[in-house]
């Protein structure tokens, strides 16, 4: 029997007793949290019959200390740095194996959310409705959160490699990693070079997936743990209030002078500090209550669709926000009425998403093994070194393309709108290509 044809109260039931829970359930949490805050920032109104979108921590400035505890996405790459110190120590494997299995989950599910969405953009545009309110703004942002899937790919490629470094100098690598950044923070803002911001993108991700190899070696204790939230949380505070250098939100504001995001700042390094710290304070209690067969069934069934709501729980935004745009009334953003309306707002996201997840989750289930496949074991030789350079040039195309098709949007496709990654102009078509070309060049390399 495969992997993906146990149910999840067989894949508990069958759950070795030295894998960490704990990681897997931060996995959900942290996806889940992404999700949640992406559906209560939107805000839409009808004004003058037309759609009108805007974003709840500009409109209430109070709520962008909110994003102290939405802001996530740091525990995401330290959940990967662990899950790649146990896969990577388990046992012997090629780097194009450990690429191919990695990339597998991410890609393959998220290819078929472009075929759609890449599909709907087509036929907008064929049809000359790039006008409508609903179709334009979906259309040019359903891909945004792409970005973090581009950076992680990245991460995923040079996860090996981390490893080895990490192995050699522990601690002190992703301590340079954060000098480096704060480097780079005042090159950019005190020398006005914006462009270099970019390395902050590998810098602050790859210093936070370093933090993963740390907690899966033992070494982040209760003891660590309390430093780095006390530490962490008031570097927030004087970054952040008392000498006003960044933003108090932890996501990017639009029209916003500096962003905490984009690119990601010395603040929200300390942001991300104080939330590993109070993760592993959190350790003991939570692992003790993920014992329990009815709580870790469940972690185990999320962690089968995580992927997926990830990818299409815009997709149920925009089709509440198609609903909002021929009628469907709303109360201001922010007020009595708005706080009051959101659990039945989250309620009707849930609803649509369901239907989604559904028909998409088994592009996330994993493939069945091949009889006679590989078995994993590192081989030598000319084809084995063949097998690396391909996968290492598949995945930094992927990642490139993933980034690409992030940052341009799928408006305009079928005439070649171009943005701009970095300094570099960019097409939706070059990233699909790019990240189609990259894909195939690892799952030949992982084949071997």
């Amino acid at each position: 029997m495969t992997t993906s044809s146990l149910s999840a109260a067989e894949l508990a039931a069958a759950t070795p007793a030295t894998r960490d829970r704990y990681v897997d359930a931060l996995r959900v949490v942290s996806i889940g949290v992404v999700v949640l805050g992406h559906w209560l920032m939107l805000t839409l109104t009808v004004d003058d019959g037309k759609l009108r979108a805007g974003n709840v921590l500009a409109s209430v400035p109070a709520a962008q200390w909110l994003t102290w505890i939405f802001q996530v996405m740091p525990l995401f790459f330290l959940v990967g740095g662990a899950a790649h110190a146990a896969a990577l120590t388990s046992r012997r494997r090629t780097y194009a194996a450990f690429v191919a299995g990695r990339l597998r989950r991410l890609l393959a599910p998220t290819a078929v959310f472009l075929g759609v969405w890449a599909t709907v953009a087509a036929a907008t545009e064929l049809a000359g409705l790039q006008s409508h309110e609903v179709l334009r703004l979906a259309t040019r942002t359903i891909v945004q959160p792409l970005w973090f899937l581009g950076v992680y790919l990245g991460v995923v490629g040079l996860a090996p490699l981390l490893h080895a470094a990490h192995r050699r100098w522990g601690v002190w690598v992703p301590v340079v990693l954060v000098a480096a950044s704060g480097i780079v923070d005042g090159v950019r803002l005190l020398g006005g070079v914006e462009a270099i911001g970019a390395l902050n993108v590998a810098l602050v991700w790859l210093a936070a997936h370093q933090l993963g190899f740390l907690y899966a070696d033992g070494v982040l204790t209760r003891r660590v743990g309390a430093g780095l939230v006390a530490g962490g949380l008031g570097g927030v505070v004087l970054l952040t209030v008392v000498l006003g250098w960044y933003p108090v939100s932890m996501v990017g504001l639009p029209g916003a002078p500096v962003s905490n995001m984009n690119p990601p700042t010395l603040a929200l390094v300390a942001h991300g500090a104080w939330l590993t710290g109070l993760v592993v304070l959190a350790r003991g209690p939570v692992t003790r209550w993920l014992a329990r067969p009815s709580v870790w069934t469940g972690v185990v069934a999320a962690n089968g669709v995580v992927m997926t709501v990830f990818l299409w729980h815009l997709t149920a935004l925009f089709a509440l926000a198609a609903a909002v745009s021929v009628g469907l009334p709303t109360p201001a953003a922010g007020g009595a009425l708005w706080w009051a309306t959101r659990p039945l707002w989250l309620a009707v996201l849930v609803a649509l998403l369901l239907p989604l997840v559904l028909v998409f989750r088994r592009f996330e289930r994993p493939a069945a093994a091949r009889p006679g496949g590989r078995s994993g074991a590192r081989p030598g030789g000319r084809s084995g070194a063949l097998d690396g350079v391909g996968a290492a040039v598949g995945v930094a195309l992927a990642t490139f393309g993933m980034l690409v098709v992030a940052v341009t949007g799928l408006n305009g496709l079928l005439a070649e709108r171009t943005a701009h990654l970095v300094v570099v102009p960019v097409t939706a078509w070059a990233g699909l290509v790019a990240l189609g070309l990259g894909w195939a060049l690892v799952r030949a390399a992982g084949r071997g």
